[in-house]
C-alpha cells in the first residue's frame, strides 16, 4: 500500500511542468550576439505577443544592427516612436565611423532625450526592466543592454474618494499609480524632509512599494523597523497594500486592525507630520498608515478642518455609535433574558406582549437578524452598484416586516438590530467597523449565557486583548495603557489648533514641537495690551 502511493507522488511530480529560471538567478549575461539575445528573451517570456520588437540600422552608412523592444501597453506609444526610435534611425551622431562602444555612449548621453537611461549587462535584469515599462535597446556586437524609461499606458484619473468621505476636506483620492499618489502628497508638504525609499517586493509580481516619512520627525527605530519588515517578505506576488498589512502586523491572531489606510492624500500628509510612516504599493489606491492606534480610527480629517468644539461633538457621537454597534443587542438580550427588573414596569409590559407570539428566545432572535442583516449588507457590496444600496435598504425593510408579521421576531428586536446596523455606518475605519460587526456575535452569546455579567466579562477581555497589541511598537491603547496623562490632548477629543504645540511623543522623533508660541488668536487691542505689558515689565527688570 505505502509503495503504492509513493509511485503515484512521482508520478504527479514528474507530471508538474517545467518553468524556465535564470541560471544562477543572477549569472547569465547578455550575449555579442543580437539574434542570440533576442532568443533568449523570446525564450524566457514565452514568445508574448504583446512584446514587440523593432529592428533597426545604425551607425556609418548603417552597418550596424540594432532592435528596440517594449511592452504594449506599458509603455507611452509616443515617447517610444518619436522620441527613441526617431532619435536612433535620424541623428547625425551616429552617422560618423564610430566603435561599438563609442555608439553606446553616443545614445547613452546625446541621442536619446530621456532623463532615465542605464546600461545592463544581467539577462534577469534587463528582462526585468522590459516588463516593468521600460525600452530596451539592443545593438549587434555589444553586450549589454540599455534601457530608457518610458513607462506609460492608460491610468484612472484622480477621482474622489469612495471611502473616509468628507464633506469640507479635499476631493482629490489616490490611484493606482505610486507615482501620481507620491506627487499629491508631495504637493501638500513641500519640504526636502520628506524622504523616500522604494524597493521590489514579489518574485512573480516584482510589485514597486515605497515608504514615505518626514526626516526628523519619523522615529528612526520604527523607519528602520518598517524598512526590515518589508526585505523581509519573500513572497510570490503582491496584488493589493492589504497583501503587505498582512505580513507586516505586530500581531496576526486579532480582528482588530493594527495598520490603517486611506485613499486620501491629506489624510497622509496629516499623519506625516505626527510622525508616522506611508508605505505605497504600486496598483492599489489605498495608502498603508503606520503606527496606528485605537483611538485613530475615530479621527477624520475633517476633524481639523472645523472648529474643535464641533469636532469633539461629532468625535463622541461615533465613539457613543461605536459601543451601541459593539453590544446594543447584547444588552437588550441581557436586560430580557436576566435582568427584567431594569426595565421601566410599562417598557417591560409593551416588550413582553411583542415576544407573546414569538417563538424564539431572545438571543435566537438576535442571531437571526443580526445574521439576515448581515447577509443583506454583504449582498449590497457585492452587486452592482446601481441597485446594490436599493437592494439592501429595500430588502431590510421588507424582511424586517414580514418576520415581524409572520411572528418570527418582535418589533422591538428588529428596532434594536437597526440602530446597531446604522451606529456601525459612523465609524470612519471600514476596518474597525467590521471588527465590531464580528466581536457583536461574542457579546450577544455571552450576554446570552451569564447576562450584564457576561457582558462585562467579554467586555474585560476584549480591553485586555487591545492593552496587550502592538503597532510597530507602539502600544494600541496609548495614551490610556500606558497611561500618559499629556497625550489626552489628541484622542477622542482633540484640543484647539493653535493649543495643539506638540507631536505624540511615542510616534514622533526627537522634533516634537510642531507650532510656535502664542499662536491662539486675539483680538488687536488685547494683543497691543499685552505687548505693552510686557515692554513695561522689561523696563523694570532693566
Amino acid at each position: 500500500m505505502l509503495s503504492f502511493f509513493k509511485r503515484k507522488k512521482n508520478r504527479v511530480n514528474q507530471q508538474q511542468p517545467k518553468e524556465y529560471v535564470f541560471a544562477s538567478q543572477s549569472s547569465v549575461l547578455m550575449d555579442h550576439s543580437l539574434s542570440k539575445n533576442l532568443e533568449d528573451i523570446k525564450r524566457i517570456t514565452g514568445n508574448s505577443p504583446d512584446i514587440v520588437i523593432r529592428k533597426v540600422k545604425i551607425g556609418h552608412h548603417a552597418t550596424h544592427e540594432a532592435a528596440v523592444l517594449f511592452v504594449k501597453g506599458l509603455v507611452d506609444s509616443q515617447t517610444v516612436n518619436d522620441l527613441l526610435i526617431e532619435s536612433i534611425m535620424k541623428n547625425s551622431h551616429l552617422h560618423k565611423k564610430l566603435h561599438l562602444q563609442d555608439i553606446v555612449d553616443v545614445i547613452t548621453n546625446e541621442v536619446i532625450p530621456l532623463g532615465q537611461v542605464q546600461s545592463m549587462r544581467n539577462q534577469e535584469e534587463v528582462v526585468n526592466s522590459l516588463m516593468a515599462g521600460n525600452t530596451i535597446i539592443l545593438i549587434e556586437g555589444i553586450n549589454e543592454a540599455l534601457t530608457a524609461g518610458t513607462q506609460g499606458g492608460e491610468k484612472r484619473s484622480i477621482q474622489e474618494p469612495t471611502t473616509h468621505v468628507s464633506i469640507t476636506g479635499s476631493k482629490e483620492g489616490f490611484t493606482e499609480s505610486n507615482e501620481t499618489n507620491i506627487a499629491m502628497v508631495r504637493r501638500l508638504i513641500k519640504s526636502p524632509d520628506l524622504w523616500m525609499e522604494s524597493m521590489t517586493i514579489g518574485k512573480r509580481t516584482k510589485t514597486d512599494v515605497s515608504i514615505m516619512y518626514l526626516k526628523g520627525i519619523a522615529k528612526d527605530d520604527i523607519v528602520h523597523e518598517v524598512r526590515t519588515r518589508l526585505k523581509k517578505i519573500n513572497v510570490d506576488g503582491i496584488l493589493d497594500s492589504g497583501y503587505i498589512e498582512q505580513l507586516i502586523e505586530d500581531e496576526t491572531i486579532t480582528i482588530f486592525p493594527t495598520t490603517e489606510h486611506t485613499e486620501r492624500p491629506d489624510m497622509i500628509a496629516g499623519n506625516l507630520l505626527e510622525g508616522r510612516i506611508a508605505i505605497f504599493v504600486n496598483g492599489t489606491p489605498f495608502v498603508i498608515i503606520v503606527p496606528a492606534i485605537f483611538v485613530g480610527f475615530f479621527q477624520t480629517v475633517e476633524d481639523y478642518s472645523i472648529r474643535f468644539d464641533i469636532a469633539n461633538a461629532f468625535r463622541f457621537l461615533r465613539v457613543i455609535a461605536f459601543l451601541i454597534s459593539l453590544i446594543g443587542p447584547a444588552l437588550y438580550v441581557a436586560a430580557t433574558t436576566f435582568h427584567q427588573e431594569m426595565i421601566p414596569s410599562t417598557l417591560v409590559f409593551i416588550v413582553a406582549a411583542q415576544r407573546e407570539s414569538v417563538p424564539f428566545p431572545a438571543v435566537v432572535e438576535a442571531l437571526i437578524m443580526e445574521i439576515t442583516f448581515e447577509i443583506l449588507r454583504e449582498a449590497g457590496v457585492r452587486m452592482p452598484k446601481a441597485i446594490g444600496s436599493t437592494v439592501s435598504i429595500v430588502g431590510a425593510l421588507v424582511i424586517g416586516q414580514a418576520a415581524v408579521q409572520a411572528g418570527i421576531v418582535s418589533p422591538a428586536m428588529v428596532i434594536i438590530v437597526s440602530i446597531t446596523a446604522i451606529a456601525s455606518f459612523a465609524t470612519p475605519a471600514y476596518s474597525m467597523a467590521i471588527s465590531a460587526r464580528l466581536i457583536r456575535f461574542v457579546f450577544i452569546i455571552c450576554a446570552a449565557t451569564f447576562g450584564f455579567y457576561g457582558l462585562l466579562l467579554a467586555l474585560l477581555m476584549m480591553i485586555v486583548h487591545l492593552c496587550s497589541l502592538r503597532s510597530f511598537g507602539v502600544p494600541y491603547m496609548t495614551p490610556f495603557a500606558p497611561f500618559f496623562p499629556s497625550h489626552f490632548k489628541e484622542t477622542f477629543f482633540r484640543r484647539p489648533l493653535w493649543a495643539m504645540k506638540e507631536r505624540p511623543q511615542l510616534i514622533a522623533g526627537e522634533n516634537v514641537i510642531r507650532q510656535g508660541e502664542n499662536q491662539k488668536p486675539e483680538p488687536p487691542a488685547a494683543r497691543e495690551m499685552i505687548m505693552k505689558d510686557k515692554e513695561k515689565g522689561d523696563e523694570h527688570e532693566s
